[in-house]
Formats: C-alpha cells, sequence, structure tokens
C-alpha cells in the first residue's frame, strides 16, 4: 500500500506542476488594483508558479519494467529482481538570450533518473543517475536538402552519488565492489527537420581523469562517442528511435518510445524498449533488454 501511495503522490505532484496555470489563473483578479506594477508582476509569478522551468527530457513514471535476466548486487546483501519501477525527472532554465548576436539561447538543466525496485520486499532504489548539464542552442534556418535547424553545444556530468570504496579494508569489505560511476563529458547535437521527422546526431567526448579517481576507465568503450535519434509525429502518436555505439568494439544501444496523450490533461501513455549497454552507469557495462510500461508528463 505505501510503494502505491507514494507512486500516486509522484504522480500529482507532476499533475500539479504542469496545471499550475490552471489553479492559480482565478486568484489574479486579486492583484489587479495594486498601483505598484513591479510589486504585481512578483505576486503574478508567484501565484502562477512562473519561475522559468521547463520540462528538458521526457518526465516519465514507469511502474513496470521487465527485463531478461537478473540485475548484478555489487553488495552481497542485495538481491534484484528483473522487473522493477523506473522515473525520471528533467528540467531546464533559460539563463540567457542572444549575448553573440545570433539568438542563441543558453540553458541550464538537471535530470534525476532512479531505478525503483519497487516489487521487492524493502523496496531499495538500485541506482539513481544525477546529469546536471550547461548547453547554448544556437538555431539555424537552413532549407537546403539538409533541413538543418541547430546546433547545440554542452557540458555534463553523469555520476550515481555514491562513494568510492576502493580503498577500504579489504579484509573487512572483501565481498563489495566499488558502486561508484561517474563521467564528465562535452557534446554537441545537430538537429535537422524533414516535416514530422526530426533527426538529432550527436557527438561526446569524455573529459580525462586521472587513473587514481576514474570509477569506469572503459565506459566509452560500451557507451560509444555518437548516437542518432529520430523522433517521428503523426497526429497525436510520437515514436522515437536512438541508436549510439561505439563502432571500434561494436558494443552500444538500441532505444524505442512510444507516447500518445491520454484523456487527462498533460498526461501520456509510454512505453520503452531497450536492448545494450548503459542502460544506467552502474550496469554500464552488462549487456540488458528490457521492456517498460507507464506514464510520462512531457515529450
Amino acid at each position: 500500500m505505501k510503494k502505491i501511495l507514494l507512486i500516486l503522490l509522484f504522480t500529482l505532484s507532476l499533475f500539479a506542476s504542469n496545471s499550475t496555470n490552471k489553479r492559480f489563473n482565478y486568484l489574479t483578479c486579486d492583484i489587479q488594483n495594486i498601483s505598484n506594477q513591479e510589486t504585481q508582476d512578483t505576486m503574478y509569478k508567484w501565484l502562477n508558479s512562473d519561475f522559468g522551468l521547463e520540462p528538458y527530457k521526457v518526465n516519465y513514471l514507469l511502474p513496470l519494467g521487465y527485463r531478461k535476466g537478473v540485475y548484478k548486487s555489487y553488495i552481497p546483501t542485495d538481491v534484484y529482481k528483473n522487473i522493477e519501477a523506473e522515473l525520471q525527472i528533467s528540467l531546464k532554465l533559460n539563463v540567457k538570450k542572444n549575448l553573440f548576436g545570433l539568438n542563441e539561447k543558453y540553458y541550464l538543466s538537471y535530470t534525476h533518473q532512479s531505478f525503483w525496485q519497487i516489487y521487492s520486499k524493502s523496496s531499495p532504489f538500485r541506482e539513481t543517475i544525477y546529469n546536471p548539464e550547461a548547453f547554448v542552442i544556437f538555431p539555424i534556418l537552413d532549407n537546403s536538402f539538409f533541413n538543418l535547424r541547430s546546433l547545440k553545444l554542452a557540458l555534463a556530468h553523469r555520476s550515481n552519488g555514491q562513494g568510492d570504496n576502493r580503498n577500504l579494508d579489504p579484509e573487512k569489505y572483501s565481498n563489495v565492489e566499488n558502486r561508484s560511476r561517474s563521467i564528465n563529458y562535452l557534446y554537441s547535437t545537430l538537429r535537422f527537420q524533414h516535416q514530422t521527422l526530426i533527426t538529432d546526431i550527436e557527438l561526446w567526448a569524455r573529459i580525462p581523469e586521472e587513473d587514481a579517481t576514474d570509477d569506469n576507465p572503459d565506459i566509452m568503450k560500451y557507451t560509444g562517442f555518437s548516437s542518432i535519434k529520430f523522433r517521428y509525429f503523426l497526429d497525436e502518436h510520437m515514436v522515437t528511435l536512438l541508436a549510439r555505439g561505439n563502432f571500434k568494439t561494436h558494443y552500444g544501444a538500441i532505444e524505442a518510445t512510444y507516447s500518445h496523450p491520454l484523456i487527462i490533461d498533460n498526461a501520456y501513455f509510454y512505453t520503452k524498449i531497450f536492448s545494450g549497454y548503459g542502460e544506467s552507469l552502474i550496469d554500464y557495462n552488462n549487456n540488458i533488454a528490457k521492456f517498460s510500461i507507464g506514464f510520462s508528463f512531457s515529450r
């Protein structure tokens, strides 16, 4: 029962965030007679929770995710099931515009992704990934065959927030593997549009770390340095297909998603299929095939 209530609270919080303007608009009539315009604007923003935050990546709650095989446990006391829930919250904030007169926009963003063993007895979070970014998007109006629409340049960090335990006493912690994972990287994205098809081509490079502090020195071997993502729109349907990998090692991953609006405003049926390496940081070098189904609150 506690698990169901937690999921409902999370869902309601996202509905509330998406419907804030509708909830508070009726209160704006109470501030129309305030003579100080700056005070009125400040109150209006507060009443409408207008702080500039927007959805970034997909915000979703997937109560059911099933994978073939079992998840590896890095602590002997943890026994994971092959069925779990997954949730993601992702927001961005526009902090600057048109600094160089190119109509570019500068953003800060944060994405929080969790894999929740909700069907296990103690319901632990198997993995949580923290992903802050800073990026700039340059709009491009290219009417040639390529139809290039934008260029994105970004600096990003991903980690699972775990401490480095490689220096622990091996006699006491001989069965405990290091769970710390992190990566700092630069990436760029070219976006193209052909009518209802949007294509993103992404290239990234890892910022080198010292060997003594590197939690995952071979991560690029499994994730690769490039990806291509297609988004296709048909009526209210949206389908995506992502492929990424390392051409030299032949490791990588494929991910497909489908979404369609529900009868509730700002909510979508959402399903995802993943196959390959890098589903999470802790399992970046494990091949995982997984099907997940649930809801999203942005696309």
